[in-house]
């Protein structure tokens, strides 16, 4: 039993390091982006509800990707506008990356993969 305050002070040390990260953390908030503040029922680009924008966009986008490069749909009418169907060209007319992309997906720690072919952003 010599060896007992060895496996106690090892313990305390996992446990130190393992619970570290919310007591490192504890107690701090994080700015929710103006992005997410908008009204999630307010519908968007078509009939997609900004709700299942926020939760469903990489859905979408791979949905266009599939469509201009198999079918040759290259746009989308919304509101009597036409849409390129394009992260480049047609989220990021209007949604700036650094606002929109940067600020959601830091919040919610996710890294997309997006970037690894758009590098021009």
């Amino acid at each position: 039993m010599s060896d007992g305050w060895k496996i106690i002070a090892g313990l305390i040390i996992v446990i130190g390091l393992v619970t570290f990260p919310f007591y490192a953390n504890f107690g701090k908030t994080v700015e929710l982006p103006s992005t997410l503040e908008a009204d999630p029922g307010e519908m968007h680009l078509g009939d997609i509800p900004l709700v299942n924008m926020r939760s469903e966009h990489m859905q979408l986008l791979n949905r266009w990707r599939e469509e201009v490069v198999r079918e040759d749909e290259r746009y989308i009418m919304f509101d009597g506008d036409e849409y390129e169907k394009s992260l480049q060209n047609g989220c990021l007319s209007c949604h700036e990356k650094e606002d929109f992309c940067t600020k959601c997906h830091t919040f919610v720690g996710v890294r997309p993969y997006c970037w690894d072919c758009h590098i021009g952003m």
